[in-house]
């Protein structure tokens, strides 16, 4: 990794296309050790429904990349609960929205086996290229009860297994950043930057 002086400022730059602003201030933390500035654009797009993140995140990039002049990155991600067969999986933000993280431990009262993951998917492009897919993921366990008032989404529902018994919202967005399956995939995406320009 490298705080990147020496990069120009057109390759330094890249345009996040989101309307969530926790995941902006996420990108922008762990980007910025490639020497990489991350600024936010509206995410406008339509997103595929499908069961797979890797598809939403590249149909979406196509959409951005034709009217964004400039190397532009969309991220997909979702909770995927072992004991559910994998739900809510990429359907997770409108299932928190519809029953929330209270909702969602009323489906795995008395369940013994609550090992879940979360997954990522970043997708980057420019006008007039194929993208490029990253992904990442994070292992860990649903608690029994919420924790935690930072982070966003299902984050204080879930304790990474590499981490020290904290739930994602009860960590700061750098301290999330050593454990989480968005970081995961958005290193793989700096390093790619650093190669690829």
């Amino acid at each position: 990794m490298r705080g990147g002086a020496d990069t120009s400022q057109k390759d330094s730059v890249l345009y996040f296309a989101t309307s969530n602003v926790h995941k902006l201030v996420e990108a922008r933390i762990v980007l910025e050790k490639f020497g990489i500035t991350v600024r936010g654009i509206p995410k406008d797009s339509l997103e595929v429904q499908s069961d797979s993140l890797e598809e939403i995140a590249r149909t979406s990039i196509i959409g951005v990349a034709q009217r964004v002049k400039s190397k532009v990155f969309v991220e997909d991600a979702g909770l995927f609960v072992h004991a559910l067969g994998g739900f809510p999986g990429p359907y997770s933000s409108y299932v928190h929205r519809t029953i929330g993280n209270e909702g969602l431990l009323k489906l795995l009262r008395g369940v013994r086996n609550r090992s879940a993951e979360f997954r990522s998917a970043v997708a980057c492009s420019e006008q007039g290229r194929e993208p490029t897919v990253f992904s990442g993921k994070a292992t860990g366990t649903i608690i029994r009860q919420q924790r935690g008032n930072l982070g966003f989404g299902f984050d204080p529902i879930f304790t990474p297994d590499s981490g020290d018994g904290r739930t994602f919202a009860e960590m700061t967005s750098a301290e999330k950043n050593l454990l989480s399956h968005r970081a995961d995939a958005l290193r793989k995406l700096g390093s790619w930057i650093l190669k690829h320009g």
